[in-house]
């Protein structure tokens, strides 16, 4: 599913770094109480009075029914958005199957999370600049474009094509959506808020299912994805009227939707520089390892270890160029020294690289290890994710209620790692239909724990002009990791899984239908019942249980971040930014420094 991938409508200026709210703890009140640990965004009383007017706008824009309208215009439009990613994620392995490109599906999966995970932070900003209704509508139109790219795609080449405008058309009105609904809830309402977003997913999975058996028996997976050209834009206008009509209102009120820039200016706004290199960056360093075993020489080719070297340079000169040379960072620095950020981002991007690892070819194996149709497959796919939304509004409701997150991360945290040990020996050839349902339902669980409250930490922990930056930035984090998990598992399938075939078929198998095995999903595969669909089947699982690995290694880390985490209050205002400080009393000498320090670390371990 989507991430309860889940945006200040309004000015979006970047407060000054360099003014600071102090604030000493009263030592008689009980550390459970506070609502802040530690300091990691300050705010002055100037700034605090501008987020108070905006506030104020905003609540005069919106009036008394205009966040009811959104609410139901984004659930509309997420209830599409649900079924749009259900559908396609599918069709596109019997796109991939007919075109004879199955082992191409993990480099193009990881090809579309990179342009989704990059373009996050610049559609961010240009919603800031240009409007967000007007943003909307432009992610709008390349969702059209994509659709009818790939539905009329005679090659994987220019099915390629059409994917690349679908993931920007994607990724733009997943950050538009969750920005929108971080905008008009607080933070203690957060997490329930995107749970309840989520909740269509509880029922599109399902339905979906049935969509794409039937389409694919009767129209196609070309109509299939055709038909969302029509039914995309339509709904969207449930999101992009009632934008329009705040955004009239607001500026009535004597707000500013649009800003009056040079072209020079706006790319500076967006710091195209910074955009340039993390996107090439992040491609140079992820698509050579998922392009790796898909040539005759392997990781042996020259160009492999060159692209990759490249890659981790380029990376390494943004995080100058970022600190020394950008005037708008994508990736501000004050944001490193942020620890419940920094957090965030790394525990997002390892849980969304060990789900993703051990996804991007569940479908394929489920279909021919367990010879499930395209119904009972997509079924098997989604199970995680109806469990993940139901477990996210569990989690977002406990927030709710005591106001506290980090026990809730750790929770999730030991399910997921837990889950996939037990993975290692429930994901096979020889395991129960119950035994593999089981599986997803636990992932689901952990990931729902873990998912909501990542989002909720990095939209938490920062003003309100900084709302959609901080929010593209920690879902960059987590599509960089599905990125990366797609990536591993697709150098896994393509190094290893011809001669995992070999060593099941025996030295005697031709190296035809090794091939045949290899690249298709569908119609080439041996009897369920002969020897060689049992041999085929046990080194698919074998491949399987490889990535499996992966995702127990990177589900481990964060077991040990989490202690590091603050563990805030949260409140019924939209942010804590105002709130988050430390004591500001120098130290009168080396004792009292040591004690500061001793404090400080024990309320970033408080549970």
């Amino acid at each position: 599913m989507a991430v309860p991938d889940q945006a200040s409508v309004g000015n979006a200026a970047r407060p000054s770094t360099d003014t600071t709210m102090s604030h000493v703890e009263p030592p008689q009140l009980a550390d459970e109480e506070m609502n802040v640990a530690d300091k990691e965004d300050t705010a002055s009383p100037s700034e605090s009075d501008s987020e108070t007017e905006s506030q104020r706008l905003m609540d005069v824009a919106w009036g008394r029914r205009g966040k009811l309208y959104m609410w139901i215009g984004i659930a509309l439009i997420w209830t599409i958005f649900e079924l749009d990613h259900a559908t396609i994620y599918n069709y596109q392995n019997y796109a991939a199957s007919d075109f004879g490109e199955v082992a191409l599906l993990g480099a193009l999966t990881t090809a579309g999370t990179i342009i989704s995970a990059v373009l996050k932070p610049p559609i961010a900003r240009i919603s800031e600049v240009a409007g967000r209704a007007e943003t909307y509508i432009a992610v709008v139109l390349f969702y059209i474009v994509s659709y009818i790219l790939c539905a009329s795609a005679q090659s994987f080449a220019q099915y390629a094509g059409g994917y690349v405008a679908y993931c920007i058309g994607q990724t733009g009105m997943q950050i538009l959506n969750q920005v929108i609904v971080a905008d008009i809830t607080s933070s203690r309402w957060r997490g329930l808020a995107n749970g309840l977003v989520n909740l269509p997913f509880m029922i599109i999975p399902w339905v979906s299912a049935f969509i794409v058996d039937s389409a694919l028996l009767n129209i196609g997976w070309r109509w299939g994805i055709g038909m969302f050209a029509i039914i995309m834009p339509v709904a969207s206008l449930a999101v992009i009227a009632p934008l329009l009509w705040y955004q009239r209102r607001f500026q009535r009120a004597g707000g500013t939707i649009h800003q009056s820039i040079s072209f020079r200016d706006f790319l500076t706004q967006i710091d195209l520089g910074g955009m340039i290199l993390l996107c090439g960056g992040c491609a140079l360093l992820l698509l050579p390892i998922a392009l790796a075993g898909n040539n005759s020489h392997g990781w042996k080719a020259p160009w492999i270890p060159a692209l990759i070297t490249i890659g981790v340079v380029s990376l390494a000169i943004l995080v100058y160029y970022e600190a020394r040379i950008a005037a708008k960072p994508v990736i501000p620095p004050r944001f490193v020294k942020n620890v419940s950020l920094v957090l965030a981002f790394l525990i997002g991007l390892l849980d969304a690289f060990a789900y993703s690892i051990t996804h991007t070819y569940m479908y394929a194996w489920a279909t021919v290890v367990h010879d499930f149709s395209a119904r009972n497959a997509t079924f098997l796919t989604y199970t995680a994710g109806c469990v993940q939304v139901l477990t996210g509004l569990a989690t977002g409701y406990v927030m709710f209620r005591t106001k506290r997150y980090k026990f809730l991360l750790l929770l999730g945290i030991v399910i997921r790692l837990i889950g996939y040990g037990f993975m290692m020996r429930l994901r096979g050839a020889n395991n129960s239909i119950a035994e593999i349902f089981l599986m997803q339902v636990i992932q689901g669980a952990g990931s729902g724990a873990v998912g909501t409250v990542v989002i909720v930490v990095a939209q938490v922990v920062v003003p309100r002009e900084e709302l959609a930056q901080s929010t593209a930035l920690e879902l960059l984090f987590i599509y960089m990791g599905n990125s990366l998990g797609s990536a591993i598992a697709g150098t896994i399938y393509t190094s290893l899984f011809k001669g995992r075939l070999r060593f099941w078929l025996g030295s005697d198998a031709p190296q035809s239908a090794i091939d045949d095995v290899y690249d298709k999903i569908t119609e080439v595969l041996p009897d369920p019942r002969s020897p060689e669909r049992t041999a085929v089947n046990h080194a698919y699982s074998d491949i399987l249980r490889f990535m499996t690995i992966g995702a127990l290694v990177a589900s481990a880390l964060p077991m040990v971040m989490i202690w590091f985490l603050p563990n805030y209050k949260l409140s019924d205002n939209h942010n804590l930014a105002n709130d988050l400080s430390d004591s500001t009393q120098p130290a009168t000498g080396e004792d009292d420094a040591e004690e500061t320090t001793l404090k400080k670390w024990q309320r970033h371990i408080r549970w």
